[in-house]
């Protein structure tokens, strides 16, 4: 009911606010470089006037919103970081991308203070380096186990680079869990195209083919141990039967025919595709999509790692909305704003970002979730009120999309992701 009236409210009100603007229109084989790629904490993008309709854009805009509102929820005050909960026989070592902000950097800062060490993979040194002094001021502990790297997955030669290093360095020798937590959310008004520094749409280049390659570099070098674990941050939003799901443009990956031409194409044209399933440039899609994507991608490499028999196991969640990060920066202030007073104050549907590193930590650290892979977590909205108590409870293993069962479309997108970046 609550819910239901949220929804309806920001759906009609969104008429009185106007977008602050639209991204800025890109050749179609424009590139985006390094600085301005954005963590899952989604830092906003720049940008410029737009000819948009303004009423048309916000009203979908605030579909959009409610849509990730519906899916997932979050937000009340957060508490001091809690004691541990997951014991263990020795300190673990693990990667996290998108670690400088929101749920990662909770997370991170979570872990670091039970004596874990964490590399901080981020768009840039500079803001791995920042997060790394915060956690140890926060913390008051200048001994945390912390290690900024950079790794910009809007630019594959950066993930590369990423894995070389921790190789060539020789302080890391092997990880126990990967952590895939960082992406991007566009202006859902968007009309541009915006591109990776390869030439993919910037949201699934960066949210699911910067991933990809990480994941196969540090398995194909042999850094993740046996019996170690990968984490997916996804999205309820990736099903259009959920209720966040259900709002604004709904994922589907189709037949695949965008990365399939792309695949195809000559040289020249050669990995260029707008939309996965081919269609026409729609921000809102290429978000959902790319959650869409994460999950195909978490339970086909989970088939792949089960035959090696390594018991590396692979899970994905979904954390919840959370208002309060990057990740609504991109659109209108004020209504952000509104739609954030009125998750947090008044319905108390939302989750904290606090809540939200907690469920990260749990898919990281607890052994009920690292014993089985293949898996996809969530909870229903406003769960963060039970705080921890609700990992393994409110917060468990639940169904995903009827589109990401499709084994045989799982394995052929694989395969097609493995042709984009090279593998």
């Amino acid at each position: 009911m609550k819910i239901c009236f949220l929804l309806s409210c920001f759906t009609l009100g969104a008429n009185a606010f106007t977008l602050n603007s639209c991204l800025p229109t890109s050749p179609a084989k424009s590139k985006l470089c390094s600085s301005e790629q954005n963590e899952h904490e989604h830092e906003g993008i720049s940008r410029s006037s737009s000819n948009l309709s303004r009423r048309s854009a916000v009203s979908k805009s605030a579909q959009s919103l409610a849509a990730i509102f519906l899916a997932n929820s979050i937000i009340p005050t957060d508490p001091a970081l809690a004691d541990i909960l997951y014991p263990f026989s020795s300190p673990k070592t693990i990667i996290m991308t998108g670690s400088n902000s929101g749920i990662g950097y909770d997370a991170a800062k979570r872990m670091a203070k039970q004596g874990h060490q964490i590399i901080l993979a981020c768009r840039s040194f500079s803001k791995a380096n920042d997060a790394v002094t915060r956690m140890q001021e926060e913390l008051n502990d200048p001994l945390l186990k912390l290690i900024p790297r950079e790794c910009n997955l809007a630019d594959l030669t950066s993930v590369r680079n990423f894995v070389d290093g921790l190789v060539k360095d020789g302080e890391i020798k092997s990880i126990d869990a990967l952590c895939l937590n960082a992406g991007i959310a566009r202006n859902t008004g968007a009309k541009d195209v915006l591109r990776t520094a390869q030439g993919f749409e910037l949201t699934i280049g960066t949210n699911h083919l910067g991933h990809f390659l990480l994941t196969n570099e540090v398995l194909n070098k042999s850094l993740l141990k046996d019996g170690g674990n990968i984490v997916v941050t996804a999205s309820s939003v990736h099903d259009p039967d959920s209720p966040g799901g259900a709002q604004g443009s709904l994922a589907t990956l189709g037949s695949l025919q965008g990365m399939e031409k792309a695949v195809a194409a000559s040289s020249d044209a050669f990995g260029v595709f707008d939309m996965v399933d081919g269609g026409a440039f729609d921000a809102d899609k290429a978000y959902k999509d790319s959650k869409l994507c994460n999950v195909f991608f978490m339970k086909e490499l989970q088939q792949r790692l089960d035959k090696d028999n390594k018991g590396i196991e692979v899970n994905a969640f979904s954390p919840g909305l959370i208002v309060s990060t990057g990740l609504f920066r991109d659109q209108n202030p004020i209504f952000t704003k509104v739609f954030d007073f009125a998750a947090t104050n008044l319905l108390k549907v939302g989750e904290s970002v606090h809540w939200g590193g907690g469920a990260l930590e749990f898919m990281t650290l607890d052994s009920s979730v690292r014993s089985k892979g293949g898996l996809y977590y969530n909870s229903p909205p406003g769960s963060s009120k039970y705080g921890d108590k609700a990992f393994g409870n409110q917060f468990a293993v639940t169904q995903t999309s009827k589109e990401a069962k499709d084994d045989a479309k799982g394995k052929r997108f694989w395969e097609l992701s493995e042709k984009l970046v090279g593998l």
